[in-house]
């Protein structure tokens, strides 16, 4: 069930992302040749007044083809012949949706929540040793320059210091205090039981439910899946992390199987599936954006680099450049596509 879960939420990731494009190419009044879901032979097709809407056999990919999109055309209606502005808006039109999905999704996950965990200092455990530095109703902003969005960012960021000297900025009584070198670890802290655990000894505040709370922390949310795309990208190119590290569809369809299986429920096992795939939506979204060439990112890239050229030069540049670039980057992307694959087959096979 939840490989067809996998596959269904791929489908719409697809078609989220085309339907931006699509959507804002009309607005903005461009040619649209054909929509398509899926990639291969056509399986369906319908002629519109002027765009071909078709479905494909193969249930991955999708395209939204427009006049003047790969090469010039004399259409005043082509994508080449639009303004750079309404050709960016068209271009992240897609990563748009994505996003736009992703927090969706969370707003629907979260509509039954009584109450969301805030960053607010609500009490000190007995014998904390940063009671005093720290004051009830403080509210933890940023801890070493990340925002806390919730509490268990707070101890996600405290825990990854390696000194565990911490760059605190606080909201203190309506204004921002910076506490700079504040000394915090977790220390040992026995309950009523006899367990002892390692804790930093705060208690936050919980923020009860309402629709704006809903929506600001569903925005949070999707505010912090951006950051764990940003941090995964910069150990990627920091050498913290490998090429053999990354996962691709085949890996993700297993670990959104895996997150389904492992739920103690099938409601359970759905939330968490959902959430998956929410995560899944603004990472889309965030690597659709990279400057890399064959992405909508690398486009935008592209077509501002033309401009400046055309700007400096007086001339337009040779479309043909810019087709090469892109074709470069899709033959990369394509073999790191096949590299990742392959990883992924074989750590299913070794587990």
């Amino acid at each position: 069930m939840y490989i067809l879960i996998a596959i269904l939420a791929f489908g719409l990731l697809i078609f989220v992302h085309e339907l931006g494009h699509f959507l804002v190419a009309k607005a903005c009044g461009v040619k649209v040749t054909e929509f398509a879901i899926g990639m291969g032979p056509q399986l369906l097709k319908k002629q519109g007044k002027e765009t071909v809407y078709s479905l494909r056999v193969l249930p991955v990919g999708g395209f939204c083809a427009m006049e003047g999109e790969d090469e010039a055309s004399e259409d005043p209606r082509a994508f080449n012949n639009q303004s750079v502005l309404r050709r960016i808006l068209i271009l992240t039109a897609g990563s748009a949706m994505n996003f736009l999905l992703g927090f969706i999704l969370l707003v629907v996950l979260y509509a039954p929540a009584e109450g969301f965990s805030s960053p607010v200092i609500r009490d000190f455990r007995e014998g904390c040793p940063y009671e005093g530095v720290l004051q009830k109703g403080d509210e933890i902003r940023s801890v070493n320059g990340e925002r806390i969005y919730f509490t268990a960012n707070f101890s996600e960021f405290a825990a990854a210091d390696p000194d565990g000297y911490l760059d605190l900025v606080i909201v203190r009584d309506g204004k921002r205090v910076s506490l700079p070198g504040t000394y915090m670890v977790p220390v040992p802290f026995t309950d009523e039981s006899g367990v002892t655990e390692m804790r930093y000894g705060l208690y936050f505040a919980v923020e009860p439910a309402s629709p704006l709370t809903t929506l600001r922390y569903s925005f949070y949310n999707c505010l912090d899946f951006v950051r764990m795309v940003r941090r995964g990208l910069v150990q990627l190119f920091t050498g913290k992390a490998a090429v053999t590290d990354m996962t691709g569809v085949v890996g993700i369809v297993d670990i959104i199987n895996e997150t389904g299986q492992s739920a103690e429920t099938v409601v359970q096992g759905v939330e968490n599936v959902t959430y998956l795939i929410a995560f899944i939506a603004v990472n889309l979204s965030v690597m659709n954006m990279l400057p890399i060439p064959a992405l909508d990112g690398g486009h935008i890239l592209t077509l501002l680099l033309s401009k400046l050229y055309e700007l400096l030069r007086g001339k337009k540049p040779d479309p043909r450049i810019e087709g090469y670039i892109h074709y470069a980057g899709l033959i990369l992307l394509l073999g790191l596509m096949a590299l990742v694959f392959y990883n992924d087959i074989a750590r299913i096979i070794r587990r």
